[in-house]
């Protein structure tokens, strides 16, 4: 994601935050199954809670334009995410590029014995708030992790059930 490249035009969102998170999950299907359902963005919805994904640009390839919007009651974020690479069916990278959430991200699908899927998402944000907002992430981050672990086991789960493609 360099600044040469088609990250080029995102600025500070597409180098990596100070606030880190990374899930992992064995997904008993294999790797082409497990990143076509990933990909599919409108569905990531059913795994990610009270949230609704569109495409906003593109055909949800590489450049296209994705929007997340997740809301609890009368309070929503909007998460808006540029598909920067695709590497089909091992790894996709986007950068956050909204006004709350920024930073870029990656999802790794690595092939395992016995049709298995070994599926990595680790995410870069810079941190709202400044210094306060730095302060406060060791309080944050467990909660961010629990949150991001328990959707992608969620996501394997449906996956294996063939309830995502």
């Amino acid at each position: 994601m360099s600044e040469t490249g088609p990250a080029g035009g995102l600025g500070d969102a597409a180098r990596p935050g100070t606030g880190e998170v990374t899930a992992t999950v064995i997904v008993n299907a294999p790797a082409e199954r497990v990143f076509a359902a990933f990909m599919n963005w409108e569905k990531q919805g059913e795994w990610i809670p009270f949230t609704k994904v569109r495409i906003v640009r593109g055909d949800g390839g590489e450049g296209s334009l994705v929007e997340a919007v997740t809301a609890i009651g009368p309070a929503a974020l909007r998460d808006e995410l540029e598909i920067i690479k695709v590497n089909a069916p091992y790894e996709v990278k986007v950068v956050h590029c909204g006004k709350v959430l920024r930073g870029p991200g990656s999802m790794r699908c690595t092939p395992m014995s016995g049709g298995r899927s070994q599926v990595v998402l680790h995410e870069w944000f810079h941190l709202p708030g400044g210094a306060v907002g730095k302060l406060a992430w060791p309080v944050l981050w467990p909660g961010s992790k629990l949150s991001f672990t328990s959707a992608l086991k969620k996501f394997g789960r449906l996956v294996e059930e063939g309830r995502l493609p």
